[in-house]
């Protein structure tokens, strides 16, 4: 009973000095002294009453030690907290930091994204540009070596119609120029003969190679080739036959025959002939038959070559 007493008393010592502690009233060393003037105040009114053994004082002073030892552990352990809370807002503080920074980074991280979504639409639309400036750039060069393919086609033909040219040149030099115009007379009417003769056209209007003869009346082929003739008479005389024969060599080959009903009646042929070398062509006229020319040339003989054979 004098032990339990005695530790029951410790205990509500404790449980003052802890509060006491907690409201920061009292230092340790009031604690002590408090403590030690309550645990003698209470064993004195209790050694007056019970006999206390020496143990129970020795048991008491290590229960106030340890007391005391918790009160010093409970205020380091306060301090500590302390700390720990200031640690904590400095914690909190940098994570707000820490927070913004990353909102500010998110904020650029984004504004990086959409400049690189803008780059990459740049880019893209640049490489649409490329590609159809290429399509562009190969159609040019497609029509550049199109252009140069029909250049060098006319360059051909130029060479090939230089090179005709030259040759329609070579063979119109080596081509003999044949062309004869002529009037017959101005002296009026030739004619009736009792034989038949070849008409002598003494007006010769052109007469290029010199293929006419105005003094025998024919023509020579120069070359051989096809010829064009014609020719035209007239005679003044009423109520006659008027008649002309174009000669090849020694061959009649082409009459006009023509009678005047009332005078001054026009006979006109022509035909195309095959000539050699050497051929000769001329007009005759037949026995008892006339034709008139004057300086109006109603009377006229006409050739050419058309072209070699």
């Amino acid at each position: 009973m004098r032990r339990a007493a005695a530790f029951l008393a410790l205990l509500l010592c404790l449980y003052w000095t802890r509060a006491q502690g907690e409201s920061g009233g009292l230092t340790g060393n009031d604690i002590t002294q408090t403590e030690i003037q309550s645990e003698i105040l209470g064993v004195k009114s209790t050694s007056d009453q019970t006999n206390i053994t020496p143990d129970i004082w020795a048991e008491l002073k290590e229960l106030r030690d340890m007391a005391i030892q918790h009160s010093v552990e409970l205020r380091n352990s306060k301090s500590k907290m302390e700390n720990l809370e200031q640690e904590n807002t400095a914690i909190q503080a940098r994570l707000t930091a820490s927070e913004w920074k990353n909102a500010v980074l998110e904020n650029v991280v984004k504004e990086l994204q959409r400049e690189n979504t803008d780059l990459l639409d740049r880019v893209t639309s640049l490489e649409d540009k490329n590609k159809v400036l290429e399509a562009r750039m190969n159609a040019s060069e497609n029509e550049v070596e199109e252009l140069k393919r029909q250049s060098a086609d006319m360059m051909t033909r130029m060479n090939v119609s230089e090179n005709e040219v030259e040759e329609l040149k070579r063979q119109s030099a080596d081509q003999p120029k044949v062309a004869f115009s002529l009037g017959l007379t101005d002296d009026g009417q030739i004619g009736p003969f009792n034989t038949d003769i070849t008409l002598k056209y003494s007006k010769v209007f052109t007469n290029f190679g010199q293929v006419y003869s105005p003094t025998t009346g024919v023509f020579t082929a120069p070359v051989r080739g096809a010829y064009y003739f014609s020719f035209t008479t007239v005679d003044t005389r009423s109520g006659v036959n008027t008649r002309v024969y174009l000669h090849h060599n020694d061959k009649k080959v082409l009459s006009s025959h023509n009678r005047n009903a009332n005078g001054s009646e026009s006979v006109s042929n022509s035909m195309v002939l095959q000539l050699e070398k050497g051929d000769v062509v001329y007009l005759v006229l037949p026995t008892g038959h006339t034709v008139y020319d004057d300086t109006n040339d109603y009377t006229t003989f006409n050739g050419f070559l058309l072209f070699p054979l």
